[in-house]
């Protein structure tokens, strides 16, 4: 190193700096972004990031190309360089671009007191310098130009851990983060797993956090939560192949085609919370990426279906397509400008041919899974759903955790129950609702008590009293002590409608007809389907008989 430094400064107005965005990147994560994507396109096989929240400092270091004298003077700081501006697209190594505008940069100015950086080329020596917004703050406010404010100098005294070995690329120190670094490294190193995909899709390319590199370990929470999986033309992803296998996933995974030059995969998890990501206001959503770089995180919040399965799924949609001629991508860098045509064909593309395909499986796999559906989903009535619902409750209590061979061996048997089970809940369940209307009908008319209804009650009263003796039951069973409670539903309707069964069709001939399959009901005998017609045409007649009698139709 030689003692004199040549000294640099911005390639642009101070207070035109300022309105372009200093403050325009918010957070620490979309700031830990730019500076990976700048490693990216620097060609830099491993990116190293060292955090130490105490401080509330943070070290990016990278083995990129580096930059020379000229390279830090006419490119780096100069806000709005592009290096696409030659109609390149990719790097030396043939990485597409991340970078578009040139002010990405400006991430590095808006997060910390004081920024230093230093780079160098291979067989070169490091060049740089320091920013500190306090000062820049200053000359902004006395309107200094770009050359009355030089970067200040920098001390290789303060990057001894970091240069040893380093033969080239780029370290970036930001000394005093704004507010801090609230996020844990665990936190850290899942955004970055998640929201970086470049960085595990390509085996060249490597991020490190505090000498721990990010895998596809660090997305096993997730992944463990996950049931079931909806790819995209055809995606192949590490994540799908090592993480989302079976299990965790409870069925094979599904794809999905699409015309457009997309790929991704939606999955679902077992429920929302389940996407919250630790001690923070953020979930994992279905993110857009664009040259495995996020894009657009949640896109249906541009599509919301209003359907409870929105709320269940997370995913990945690539459309490199979209980094073209034409600049799609907001200022801040942090989204898709909304109204792009082919933003907007991508979107309705999405709803209409993937989303509305994973909304209707979604609810098959849950039913199928013995979980709560979708309720809006009418392709099974809201009767249906409930009782399925109350069976998944109920059975689930009956497949404790033992070994794989037993737990499979119940889980059939009861998943061979499901379908007779959800008829015989909802037949118990109109069975009990229509006799206790009736009884509280009688009632209310004061109907007298024919010979027949009392020599049954006496006989159901003995019954009762012989079942009590022999059990040494002692307590009262029935809640209600009045007679009404121990007739059936053909002794309830012989009081109020009962007519000559060779005349006229009548309550109580219904009721004759239904009480053999309901006792096979109330004693859990499995129905044939025979059966099951019989009782639900049967009911029909039953409610509505009972409805006419109740309000008089």
């Amino acid at each position: 190193m030689v003692d004199s430094k040549p000294q640099f400064s911005f390639a642009i107005s101070l207070s035109v700096l300022n309105h372009l965005g200093r403050n325009l990147y918010r957070s620490f994560t979309t700031v830990l972004g730019e500076a990976i994507s700048n490693s990216w396109d620097a060609d830099a096989k491993n990116v190293w990031i060292y955090i130490d929240r105490e401080a509330g400092s943070l070290v990016i270091k990278d083995d990129g190309v580096g930059m020379d004298q000229t390279d830090f003077q006419e490119k780096f700081l100069k806000i709005g360089y592009s290096k696409r501006k030659d109609g390149s697209t990719r790097s030396k190594r043939k990485r597409p671009y991340i970078g578009r505008k040139g002010i990405g940069k400006l991430a590095l100015l808006s997060c910390a007191e004081k920024i230093t950086i230093i780079s160098k080329k291979q067989g070169g020596e490091y060049v740089g310098g320091v920013i500190v917004n306090a000062g820049l703050d200053e000359a902004i406010k006395d309107d200094l130009t770009p050359d009355k404010y030089p970067l200040e100098d920098w001390s290789l005294l303060a990057f001894t851990d970091y240069v040893k070995d380093h033969e080239h690329g780029t370290i970036l120190r930001f000394e005093k983060i704004n507010e801090g670094i609230k996020n844990s490294l665990g936190y850290i190193r899942k955004i970055i797993a998640l929201y970086f995909r470049f960085s595990l899709l390509d085996n060249e390319f490597d991020i490190y956090i505090n000498g721990e590199k990010i895998t596809y370990e660090d997305l096993n929470d997730l992944a463990e939560k996950t049931e079931f999986l909806w790819t995209i033309n055809e995606l192949h992803d590490p994540y799908l192949s090592e993480k989302l296998t079976m299990p965790p996933l409870k069925e094979n995974p599904k794809n999905l085609s699409s015309n457009m030059s997309i790929k991704g995969f939606v999955a679902s998890v077992s429920k929302p919370a389940n996407l919250k990501i630790s001690n923070t206001e953020e979930r994992v959503g279905i993110d857009l990426f664009v040259n495995g770089r996020i894009r657009e995180k949640d896109i249906m919040k541009h599509m919301p279906t209003a359907r409870i399965a929105e709320s269940y799924l997370y995913g990945q949609i690539h459309f490199d397509s979209l980094d073209d001629a034409e600049d799609r991508f907001t200022s801040s860098r942090e989204g898709i400008v909304a109204d792009d045509p082919k933003y907007k064909e991508l979107l309705t593309e999405f709803r209409e041919n993937v989303i509305r395909q994973i909304l209707e499986d979604w609810d098959q796999l849950r039913l199928k899974n013995r979980k709560s559906g979708d309720p809006e989903n009418e392709r099974i009535s809201r009767k249906e759903r409930t009782s399925r619902d109350l069976y998944n409750a109920v059975s689930e209590e009956y497949v404790p955790p033992t070994s794989a061979k037993e737990k499979a061996k119940v889980d059939g048997w009861v998943d061979a129950l499901s379908n007779d089970a959800q008829y015989n809940f909802t037949s118990y369940a109109e069975c009990f609702i229509s006799e206790n209307l009736l009884r509280n009908y009688i009632q209310e008319k004061k109907v007298a008590l024919s010979k027949e209804a009392n020599d049954e009650i006496a006989d159901m009263k003995k019954r009762e009293a012989d079942n009590k003796g022999r059990g040494n039951v002692s307590i009262d069973i029935r809640r209600s002590g009045s007679d009404l409670s121990y007739l059936s539903m053909d002794g309830l309707a012989n009081l109020i409608d009962k007519k000559d069964p060779n005349k006229a069709a009548s309550l109580s001939r219904d009721a004759k007809e239904y009480k053999p399959v309901r006792d096979a009901i109330m004693h859990t005998a499995l129905l044939t389907d025979v059966a099951k017609t019989k009782l639900t045409t049967v009911y029909a007649n039953i409610k509505a008989r009972i409805i006419a009698l109740l309000f008089g139709e």
